[in-house]
């Protein structure tokens, strides 16, 4: 599919991020030029891009198996980009997600762990990597990229509750130096760390956590993240795997929230550790 301009690509990509979606004309001039910094002529603009991008679309084959090609419609108040979400990467990668955590919360982390896997091989870099070279930071985007963070904890977590704190020690060792300020990420590596016997290198993941969060943000690490120190100083047996893997929990949930979760004990109720 050959596109025109940064304009019509980045029409493209944000309706792309809505796709299925009305989204109203105002919604895209905002998109597309920074607050008062429209031209007089950015309507025309956008009716220009959209028009290209019609073009390009009409002459994009069916897809095979009687799928409709994509087609970009008007509609009250603005546009509407109707797509299968099978040929978008995007939703995909969300369907997939869910899968996995379902999977997950269904007590069969090694299921999990694979259909994650598979989801997150979609991304191929930053979404929109083009668009976010011109300077493009939309909030949307924000969303997606947040969205990719939490699958990979959602990955590490059904992989450490499977035992394979060595496998992935690489990844969430790049994952901590990257996005230092993920307490889950961080309280991950900690317990893979541990179970690796470098209770040492786990206890320095959290100090190091704990002053950035405070030279940063003035905050203490969360309830869970300090549980979860403890537990280490202490070698509570609850962090290691019992004979039998643990099923439906990882040993260490940091949550999705900041101050949630704890420690797994052997009978796989989440508890808090003393």
């Amino acid at each position: 599919m050959a596109l025109g301009g940064i304009k019509q690509r980045a029409t493209l990509g944000f309706l792309l991020l809505q796709a299925n979606r009305v989204v109203a004309t105002s919604q895209l001039l905002r998109a597309l030029w920074p607050v008062d910094e429209a031209p007089t002529s950015a309507r025309k603009i956008l009716q220009n891009a959209v028009w290209g991008l019609r073009g390009v679309l009409s002459a994009d084959p069916a897809a095979p198996g009687g799928a409709s090609a994509p087609a970009l419609l008007t509609q009250a108040p603005g546009y509407v980009l109707r797509v299968d979400p099978d040929d978008v990467d995007l939703h995909r990668f969300q369907r997939q997600v869910e899968a996995g955590r379902a999977k997950f919360s269904a007590g069969a982390p090694e299921d999990a762990a694979t259909l994650l896997r598979q989801a997150l091989t979609l991304w191929q870099g930053p979404a929109l990597a083009d668009l976010v070279e011109t300077g493009i930071a939309w909030p949307e985007l924000a969303a997606v990229e947040k969205a990719r963070l939490d699958a990979m904890e959602d990955y590490f977590e059904a992989e450490l509750a499977c035992g394979r704190h060595q496998a992935v020690l690489g990844e969430l060792e790049t994952m901590v130096a990257t996005e230092s300020l993920r307490e889950r990420s961080c309280g991950q590596l900690m317990l893979a760390l541990y179970r690796c016997g470098r209770q040492a290198d786990a206890l320095a993941v959290y100090d190091k956590v704990r002053t950035t969060l405070v030279e940063d943000l003035g905050l203490e690490p969360g309830r869970s993240l300090r549980d979860l120190q403890h537990a280490i100083l202490t070698h509570d047996a609850s962090l290691s795997l019992p004979p039998a893997r643990l099923l439906g929990a990882a040993p260490y949930q940091a949550g999705r929230g900041q101050g949630e979760g704890g420690v797994v004990g052997e009978d796989g109720v989440l508890e808090v550790a003393q």
